[in-house]
């Protein structure tokens, strides 16, 4: 954990309000001028993030003021969330696109600032060679990508999860997060594998990872030609989990399901190679690494 304040001024100050007290200045005087300002706190997790790795900034401002902090980085602002006792939170996403190294965080609330510094780590992301066979290599369409882009925008007030992420499918794990990829033959410079590949047995159970409101449900046979029959869960201030290439759906858009809920079954669709579920978790838009997820609560 990473811990910023501004607690020294407010210090140095009280020490020279005190000595007042020597010069002759009034009680009255020197219990008024002696308050010291609220400072602002700034906790950072994890304490030695790497690439792919959410981090979550907690902030502790002043509780009787009525403005919402705000955190920036890189020119775009996110979103800081209430938690009680004048404590507001953020999540930040990091993905293998983004530079390694010194990530310049602002945290504003009041009139109190705070620019900090947080070390980034490389990490080491694998190559892979996929080949799709005709019929499985369409380019997607237009309907498919408006409604997953909208998806993934989502960012509802409330927070749906409670603690760690549960594993989607029992299936061993075959494609990590994070792989650079080749599609027959052609490096794909932008992309890497957003999410983890579970191979489970074709009709297995797929289950919700978290509790939240489906926000997408699409099908192959309704143009999804990349995803598949695919699932959107939307876990609240703009945590998401999608879930791919399902055989089969068995919730509805609007349908609020608990961690753990069978919402479908492992499959076959949209450009898939063989029976698996691709499992993505996005944060503010962005695709990041879901296993830390899964073995500690990022609240």
């Amino acid at each position: 954990m990473i811990v910023f304040n501004s607690l020294e001024n407010g210090c140095r100050l009280a020490a020279k309000k005190i000595a007042a007290v020597v010069s002759g200045v009034t009680v009255a005087s020197v219990i008024s001028l002696a308050t010291p300002l609220q400072a602002l706190q700034v906790q950072i997790k994890p304490p030695n993030p790497q690439l792919g790795d959410t981090l979550s900034v907690a902030i502790q401002a002043d509780s009787s003021g009525e403005a919402t902090p705000t955190v920036s980085v890189k020119q775009k602002t996110y979103q800081a969330f209430p938690m009680g006792n004048g404590r507001w939170r953020a999540l930040l996403p990091t993905t293998p696109l983004d530079s390694a190294g010194s990530m310049q965080i602002q945290v504003t609330s009041g009139g109190e600032r705070q620019n900090l510094t947080v070390k980034v780590r490389d990490r080491s992301f694998p190559t892979q060679s996929i080949w799709l066979p005709p019929g499985k290599d369409s380019e997607g369409t237009d309907r498919e990508f408006d409604r997953v882009d909208a998806f993934k925008a989502l960012v509802t007030p409330q927070k749906f999860w409670n603690g760690p992420f549960l594993r989607p499918n029992n299936g061993e794990i075959t494609t990590i997060y994070g792989v650079r990829r080749y599609y027959n033959g052609v490096f794909a410079k932008d992309y890497y594998h957003r999410g983890v590949d579970y191979a489970g047995a074709y009709g297995s159970p797929v289950v919700a990872a978290a509790a939240g409101r489906i926000a997408l449900v699409g099908r192959e046979s309704e143009g999804f030609l990349i995803h598949g029959n695919v699932i959107g869960i939307d876990h609240g201030q703009g945590v998401a989990t999608i879930y791919l290439h399902l055989s089969r759906i068995n919730v509805s858009e609007g349908d609020f399901v608990k961690a753990g809920q069978a919402i479908g079954a492992l499959g076959a669709t949209g450009a898939a190679t063989g029976p698996h579920l691709h499992w993505g978790l996005y944060v503010n838009g962005a695709s990041v690494d879901p296993v830390p997820w899964r073995y500690e609560a990022i609240d």
